[in-house]
């Protein structure tokens, strides 16, 4: 290896190796509980935003969410559950016909799957009902943690976990309430800072932030009712309407948007 290499090789490592992040969650207590206090003014109607009658179609709408809006799920489940009104009646569904009614939320094939095998699930374990449990609901194909933190606390009230999306990770980390591009470990910080009868609660007010101010691309910071509690370092030029430019910018934006999960990954 000449000088000139060996010299290089330390540099290059450098430059490719993650910095270490250290995270509190016990620290940023206040200021979370801040922030939630002043999203639940400014978002009083956050919500779940899927349609669902019951247990088992708040489930099947979740699956059909991922990497799809809500809005036009709740276009395509009016016909879903009209024609299978029960986790029985999906259960002996006929995949081509399944998939032929979610095919506009994408990757249908895969949500189909998720579906009836989700179905099947409900009627060999617990006669067709949802369980009131996460242990009892990851169990469940095409069901994870999200999916079933968001059954939990919308339909039956009850708080095991907050659901973490693509809004609440990149919300989190940009108020630097949380500090990972790992769902798991985001909802770990948040649960830890966050007392248990608000984390439906969280969950919600997270998104609505998301997808009303604090966007991927183009936060509306300048309109942010917690700016002053914000530790983004870029919110500053967002509000002045002028995001920086150049590698360094990009790089900082891209890692404020991370990407959504793939549909096939239990939700």
């Amino acid at each position: 290896m000449s000088p000139r290499a060996a010299l290089d090789r330390p540099r290059a490592a450098a430059r490719t190796r993650k910095p270490k992040v250290t995270f509190r969650p016990g620290v940023h207590r206040a200021r979370a509980h801040k922030i939630l206090d002043v999203l639940a003014e400014t978002h009083p109607d956050a919500t779940c935003a899927l349609h669902y009658r019951s247990a088992y179609e708040l489930v099947s709408a979740t699956i059909l969410s991922a990497q799809c809006t809500d809005e036009r799920v709740n276009e395509v489940t009016p016909a879903l559950f009209a024609r299978y009104p029960t986790a029985a009646d999906l259960a002996r569904a006929r995949p081509a016909d399944v998939e032929a009614i979610v095919r506009p939320t994408g990757f249908f094939r895969a949500k189909t799957k998720s579906l009836i095998g989700c179905a099947n699930g409900l009627v060999e374990r617990y006669g067709g009902e949802v369980p009131r449990t996460m242990a009892e609901m990851v169990v469940l194909p095409g069901v994870g943690r999200k999916t079933a933190s968001v059954v939990l606390g919308h339909v039956y009230g009850i708080n095991e976990g907050i659901a973490v999306d693509t809004h609440v990770l990149r919300v989190g980390n940009r108020l630097a309430i949380a500090g990972s591009d790992d769902p798991l470990v985001v909802e770990q910080q948040l649960m830890a800072m966050i007392p248990r009868e608000r984390w439906t609660q969280t969950t919600d007010l997270l998104i609505f932030h998301g997808r009303r101010i604090c966007q991927a691309r183009r936060p509306l910071c300048g309109q942010c009712p917690v700016f002053a509690l914000c530790r983004w370092p870029l919110r500053q030029a967002f509000a002045l309407g002028k995001p920086p430019k150049g590698p360094h910018a990009a790089a900082a934006r891209a890692r404020a948007r991370v990407p959504a999960p793939r549909a096939a990954r239990a939700r």
